[in-house]
């Protein structure tokens, strides 16, 4: 039941799904148990790689007690991830987009994982 009209019903499959059980090509550079780790298919710095809990998570708010040690998980993959794409010295962001205002657009929990240049503001500011 939604909680108002132009609420959106949280999925029970997304294509991030696809890519986890690998019935969608995707270029896939970490997998295990708790999550799968991609390049997104349209970059925003030379290095932008997702990371996804396998299960499927719809947003930041949905997050409960129980995912505490798969939330970590995320960021050590992260840390991995960076030092193995040479990012790590130099620096990088992990960005998570929660809901329409927060610009997320597929509704499964992912880490953005973005580098490889001088990345430059978060936000601009509004006056």
């Amino acid at each position: 039941m939604l909680d108002s009209p132009d609420e959106t019903p949280m999925p029970t499959e997304t294509i991030f799904s696809k890519i986890i059980r690998r019935e969608i090509p995707a270029d896939i550079v970490y997998q295990d148990e708790q999550v799968t780790a991609f390049r997104d298919i349209n970059p925003q710095a030379p290095v932008h790689i997702l990371i996804v809990p396998n299960q499927l998570i719809p947003t930041a708010n949905d997050v409960t007690p129980d995912d505490e040690q798969l939330i970590g998980h995320m960021f050590v993959v992260a840390r991995t991830l960076a030092a193995q794409e040479g990012i790590a010295e130099n620096g990088y962001r992990l960005l998570v987009n929660c809901n329409r205002d927060g610009g997320q657009e597929v509704y499964h929990l992912h880490l953005h994982l973005l580098g490889g240049r001088r990345l430059g503001p978060m936000l601009v500011r509004q006056n």
